[in-house]
């Protein structure tokens, strides 16, 4: 399959079968996101895989977060729990801080770089792939910052959650209408 067609088939898999990933998979992605472009080759990006005893823990600090967060909706967060629960690897990826704010922006691109980079390679790898940055994905909230140890110079760019596509996730075949590119571009 090109790329082309790897772009066009591209989806968020949210669900997914109870089988462990292969250290060599999750090693494989990690290499690709490495190739991303990046401002003068800082390589600014920093990967914190969580499962086993750890993905308990995220379990925790994700319930908590829910809970205080949407306190009269107990099946969203049953749900949104569900979610964590049945996810075989979580990977949280931050973007350096740099000394000034151009070259911090300059860092994040360059991470989502590497997050998309990762998401085609897991397609390839036969990995279901979703890109958070609400909710559980706990990007904006500092409980991410405290369970990857309070890394100094680091803003959270991402929770990326992978494992093998539910069989579910692998019948649905119509992808989600886009606008065309016609209607968001303006030929100067």
């Amino acid at each position: 399959m090109s790329v082309i067609e790897f772009l066009h088939s591209r989806r968020a898999i949210r669900n997914y079968q109870p089988r462990e990933v292969e250290k060599e998979k999750i090693e494989q992605l990690l290499k690709v996101a490495t190739l991303a472009p990046n401002d003068r080759l800082r390589e600014p990006w920093s990967f914190y895989v969580i499962q086993g005893e750890a993905k308990k823990r995220y379990e925790q600090v994700a319930l908590d977060y829910l809970q205080e967060r949407f306190p009269t909706k107990p099946k969203l967060i049953e749900s949104s729990i569900e979610v964590v629960k049945n996810t075989p690897v979580i990977i949280m990826v931050t973007a350096d801080i740099a000394s000034n704010k151009a070259d911090t922006k300059d860092n994040e691109y360059a991470v989502c770089c590497a997050i998309h980079s990762m998401w085609l390679a897991a397609c390839e790898l036969e990995l279901g792939f979703v890109w958070r940055t609400r909710g559980v994905g706990l990007v904006h909230d500092q409980r991410s910052y405290q369970f990857i140890g309070s890394p100094e110079g680091k803003k959270m760019v991402g929770t990326i959650f992978l494992g093998y596509p539910d069989q579910s996730e692998t019948e649905v075949g119509m992808l989600k209408k886009r606008t065309s590119y016609e209607e968001k571009t303006v030929w100067l």
